[in-house]
């Protein structure tokens, strides 16, 4: 069985994904151990009522070091960053390099980097007046959004499309691709 660490800062509806796709057994080889965030959020909620080990965490200048300090006990074979906002430093990174997982709400390397996240993705891809958007799952590395890709996919952008259409329909997608390169592992 391989455990997963699961990073998160928001409602955790990648999170669920991967416990649901565990329990129905198209995940069955692997176990979310335990799930960090860095803020107050509803993943960690949710977690806690799937009786699955919790820490919240402040973001603060150690909260790498901090993280590290958890994940030493429990030696996850994959971290998984379910919309974790804050930014792992470059030891950390190197430290893990080559288990950690990052599911980024565009087609990278389209719309990545520091502060591209959330709406935001979505508001610059419509203003650019893209033809077409998706999400994509990568190795996290040190240089933000820049690790190996791992699985992506795109849909097209229709003319009406808001953000918050867009944002659904990434959604969707970033589950699927999720849970698919968790497979491949």
């Amino acid at each position: 069985m391989k455990k997963l660490a699961v990073l998160v800062s928001g409602n955790g509806t990648n999170l669920r994904q991967i416990i649901q796709s565990i329990f129905h057994g198209e995940l069955f080889k692997f176990k979310v151990s335990l799930v960090i965030s860095d803020r107050s959020c509803r993943a960690i909620q949710y977690a806690q009522k799937e009786n699955i080990q919790t820490f919240s965490l402040k973001r603060t200048k150690t909260l790498s070091k901090e993280i590290d300090h958890i994940l030493i006990k429990d030696l996850p074979d994959f971290i998984i960053l379910s919309g974790f906002l804050s930014i792992l430093d470059a030891e950390f990174c190197e430290k893990w390099s080559g288990k950690i997982i990052n599911i980024h709400p565009s087609l990278l390397p389209k719309y990545g980097g520091k502060g591209m996240y959330g709406m935001r993705v979505h508001q610059k891809v419509l203003n650019n007046q893209e033809k077409i958007s998706g999400a994509t799952v990568h190795y996290v590395t040190k240089d933000i959004d820049s690790g190996n890709i791992i699985l992506k996919k795109s849909c097209k952008i229709s003319s009406q499309e808001t953000p918050i259409s867009l944002s659904t329909k990434i959604s969707l997608i970033e589950k699927e691709i999720l849970i698919q390169s968790l497979k491949n592992l």
